[in-house]
């Protein structure tokens, strides 16, 4: 019986989801993060279920060549990169596998996944950077707790966004305002986020309060303006709820415009704080060049772009089919979405606002239909009610863009079992060194 606090000398047989090495002993499956598949490593058994444990790594005994040292000096104390210690190209090799074993465990049978598209330059990718603020600190969480890890500056996320996010922190304590204290609810200021226009150069800066007010705002927003003239617009979030999640739903505009803009491809999009817009430039207009080759549209289909967002995906193809039609829950998203079919001069987009899985049906009963379906759903996936009306519909394609292996394995046996089959899989890595992997399939219906 495996105990807590023994020490055992393992071998690393395969990665899981979030990168851990995992080991067998007697059948007892032990996962230790920062091990590698191929490496012999002495662990110490941190937690022991019935089934399953996990385990610190005390020493590599066998190091694997695919071992890298991360460049990162925090790596192993941050909870933002959970693969640094890899070689990039056994990155995406463990990304197309993660990929191609989850479907073929849910599927039964194996499907035609393609390699992994990587990065040239996988470093300082994000364009988007949330930095949680606590005790007087300003970093990242450690790997699954709250305590904040400082750092000089991360390597996934833009640099600029990292030097003016530090610098705002100083000036808004410099200005007499606390930062909030998870423990004793007491406190203002709770993260700083910035947003960055990789083709435009245009930045937002938001600061998230639980108070209703930032104190001496105006000393602070002239402040940083003079200093980071490349800022346009400066937004205060309120988040008056005490939990993880981050954004609350009041913005008020400090300086500018309250958005900024940027491109893909051509086509300009206008990004409010609360709208979702992909965080890797390079990798997104990879993405989508790939769901837009999967479609194969011609000119004469209908098109609902689901899960819409701004209308990245719709946007991005309407010039190639004969209507899009978009559905999005957020309603800031939904009047982006609106103000970039009018910014770009497209005019055969129409966007709704609503959840798709009460949309589409009732669209569907009124005769609505479409020739493809763009789906690009948030990590839990497509809800059953969505996919059963695509289900009756029959349109001829999907083309299923997802960031979670496992809901996407869920969602496909669903659809293969009703008058649908995978024609293909394309991994895309947008979050070079962590574990999460997007991912574009089509689906051809069996008629």
């Amino acid at each position: 019986m495996i105990q807590k606090n023994e020490e055992y000398i393992v071998d690393i047989i395969d990665m899981g989801y979030e990168g851990e090495g995992i080991a067998k002993i007697e059948g007892y499956t032990l996962f230790v993060k920062g091990a590698i598949t191929g490496e012999k490593v002495k662990v110490k058994v941190l937690k022991a279920n019935k089934d399953f444990g996990f385990a610190k790594l005390l020493e590599v005994i066998e190091k694997s060549p695919k071992r890298v040292e991360p460049v990162c000096p925090v790596f192993e104390k941050c909870g933002g990169c959970e693969l640094q210690h890899l070689d990039y190209d056994a990155q995406l090799e463990h990304k197309t596998n993660m990929v191609k074993n989850t479907l073929r465990k849910s599927l039964g049978y194996e499907v035609n996944v393609e390699d992994a598209i990587g990065m040239c330059i996988p470093y300082n990718y994000r364009n988007k950077t949330q930095y949680p603020v606590m005790n007087d600190k300003i970093g990242f969480y450690a790997s699954r707790t709250h305590a904040i890890i400082e750092n000089e500056g991360c390597y996934i996320q833009n640099k600029y966004s990292d030097k003016l996010a530090k610098s705002t922190f100083e000036i808004l304590k410099k200005n007499g305002n606390t930062t909030y204290n998870e423990e004793t609810k007491k406190g203002n200021l709770r993260h700083i986020v910035t947003r960055v226009g990789a083709n435009t150069d245009e930045v937002m800066l938001m600061i998230i309060t639980k108070e209703n007010k930032i104190k001496n705002s105006e000393n602070f927003v002239k402040e940083v303006v003079d200093k980071y003239p490349e800022v346009t617009t400066i937004v205060q979030n309120i988040n008056e709820k005490d939990g993880n999640v981050i954004l609350g739903k009041k913005c008020v505009v400090l300086h500018g415009n309250g958005y900024i803009e940027d491109s893909i491809e051509g086509i300009r999009f206008k990004i409010s704080p609360l709208s979702f817009y992909q965080v890797n430039p390079t990798q997104t207009a990879q993405l989508y060049s790939v769901a837009k080759e999967y479609a194969e549209l011609t000119g004469e289909e209908n098109v609902f772009d689901l899960y819409c967002g701004i209308g990245t995906i719709g946007l991005f193809v309407a010039d190639k089919a004969k209507s899009v039609y978009g559905v999005e829950i957020v309603p800031e998203a939904i009047e982006d979405a609106k103000e970039n079919a009018k910014l770009n001069g497209i005019t055969n987009a129409e966007f709704i606002c609503g959840k798709a899985e009460e949309v589409i049906p009732q669209k569907y009963a009124e005769g609505k239909t479409a020739d493809v379906v763009f789906v690009d759903p948030p990590r839990k996936g497509c809800d059953e009610k969505l996919l059963e009306t695509l289900k009756e519909m029959q349109a001829k394609k999907i083309v299923y863009v997802s960031c979670n292996p496992a809901t996407l394995a869920r969602d496909l046996k669903y659809l293969t079992d009703n008058r649908y089959e995978v024609k293909k899989v394309q991994p895309v890595d947008m979050f070079p060194h962590t574990s999460h992997v997007e991912s574009v399939t089509l689906l051809s219906c069996i008629i």
